[in-house]
């Protein structure tokens, strides 16, 4: 999992690969889930959703990263979408990376800056 230099790193939950959750879910630390999760998450941390695991979820944490399957929609500071991994919702974040053989279905929304020589002006500008 992404660390980020807060204070709690190395609070980490596991849900591990014979549990399945239904209901919400909140937290200060990190959460991987090995298992099976169906209900929102909401973390002031990072989720990795592991190969072979799947959430069903509306999303919200500092990083999320998904091996596994996920459905539902993210909002993360960072994004990052595994080879084997199947993600079907609309994601708002800062970074989104997808590795080759993903599988994301949804929108993505983001605020970045345009080089310059693509907006026409000497600065860049910032696009949505």
């Amino acid at each position: 999992m992404a660390r980020t230099g807060r204070a709690d790193v190395g609070r980490e939950a596991v849900i591990g690969r014979t549990t399945r959750v239904r209901g919400r879910i909140a937290g200060e630390g990190d959460l991987l889930v090995e298992g099976v999760v169906e209900g929102d998450v909401t973390l002031r941390g990072d989720l990795t959703v592991a190969e072979g695991a799947s959430a069903t979820s509306n999303v919200e944490a500092q990083a999320v990263t998904v091996n596994g399957a996920l459905e539902g929609d993210v909002r993360a500071r960072a994004v990052t979408v595994g080879g084997s991994a199947r993600l079907r919702g609309d994601v708002v974040a800062e970074a989104f990376a997808i590795e080759e053989g993903a599988e994301v279905i949804g929108r993505f929304e983001a605020d970045f800056e345009l080089p310059p020589e693509l907006t026409g002006s000497g600065s860049g500008g910032k696009r949505r």
